[in-house]
């Protein structure tokens, strides 16, 4: 899209990582997994399953550099789609979310075990094992459009629980994943009704914004410190902060026209206060708020046909998120 006049100009404000230290991985390529030996969950936290978003990159190549190590438990740094960042080019930074198809569509068993291939299908296949032992992952991602930055859960209680506890960035959204495919916090190994496996994805911010970075580390150290792979700062004088806020998805707006736009430019995390506001159009067709106190989850100001224009969601009561 990049490149043809579609998408304006981003910057890149921050460095583009050197990952050459850490291609080959000490477990698969791109890989990189210790044990402390003692008892304790297995935490991954994953970067690049989107080539274009190396914030978590750099953070991750950050603290293998500083030589991080699980206290207790197996702390695992993924480098998802290497292949796609190695395409990445400040001058047209949009270009290299992936190589064939996105990485974060293709987490479904049925699709992993069927007979399409592309590079992203074959890098899935290869981390399918590594992933089926996590018990708790977290997936570094960013954003294109201006939003506030936000975790997004899937449909399970216990990922939305685990997002809310953290409480950076404060604000949670429960969700049903993509229509276009599952994405890896989707995949079977998370989402079993049974299971006690989670995981989460935080969207830190904008693409190659300074802000960004530090939200992913914000978010992924207090994850490590949460599950216990990281001591806890001694007490300090508290600092304030908002409360976490769990909203969940009602309705996903999918452009059925080339037509579709906005009637104003909206940010992510906008609520919008009243029911039956009309927000954008459609053709013809007019896309209106379907109840009060209805938040924008990451609006795509240039939406093609067929795609995700804006996620509507709706804020949950505590008495909601009691435990049953």
């Amino acid at each position: 899209m990049a490149g043809h006049g579609f998408l304006p100009h981003f910057p890149v404000l921050l460095p583009v990582p050197d990952l050459r230290p850490w291609q080959a991985g000490n477990l698969l390529p791109g890989v990189w997994s210790f044990d402390s030996g003692r008892p304790g969950p297995h935490v991954a936290l994953s970067c690049l399953v989107h080539g274009n978003e190396f914030a978590g990159a750099l953070l991750l190549a950050r603290w293998l550099s500083q030589g991080l190590r699980p206290r207790r438990g197996r702390l695992t740094f993924i480098f998802a789609n290497l292949a796609a960042f190695a395409r990445f080019n400040p001058a047209d930074p949009t270009l290299s979310r992936f190589v064939d198809e996105d990485l974060n569509r293709v987490w479904c068993d049925r699709v992993l075990d069927g007979p399409r291939d592309s590079l992203e299908l074959r890098r899935a296949r290869a981390l399918r094992p590594l992933i089926a032992t996590v018990d708790v992952l977290l997936d570094l991602h960013s954003m294109l459009w201006p939003s506030d930055p936000l975790i997004i859960t899937g449909a399970m209680a216990r990922a939305r629980d685990l997002g809310a506890r953290l409480g950076v960035p404060p604000l949670v959204v429960a969700d049903q994943g993509h229509g276009t495919g599952r994405r890896l916090i989707d995949h079977a190994t998370f989402t079993a009704p049974e299971g006690h496996r989670r995981a989460i994805l935080v969207e830190g911010g904008q693409h190659w914004e300074p802000e960004t970075l530090a939200t992913l580390e914000a978010c992924a150290t207090a994850l490590l410190r949460e599950t216990g792979l990281i001591e806890a700062p001694p007490p300090a004088a508290p600092v304030p902060r908002p409360a976490p806020s769990v909203a969940e998805v009602t309705r996903t707006v999918i452009a059925g026209t080339h037509g579709f736009s906005f009637v104003r430019p909206f940010r992510g995390g906008t609520v919008i206060r009243a029911r039956n506001t009309l927000l954008a159009l459609d053709g013809e067709a007019e896309i209106r708020t379907p109840h009060d106190d209805c938040l924008l989850v990451m609006p795509s100001p240039r939406t093609m046909r067929g795609h995700t224009a804006v996620r509507l969601a709706r804020f949950l009561r505590p008495e909601d998120l009691a435990p049953p």
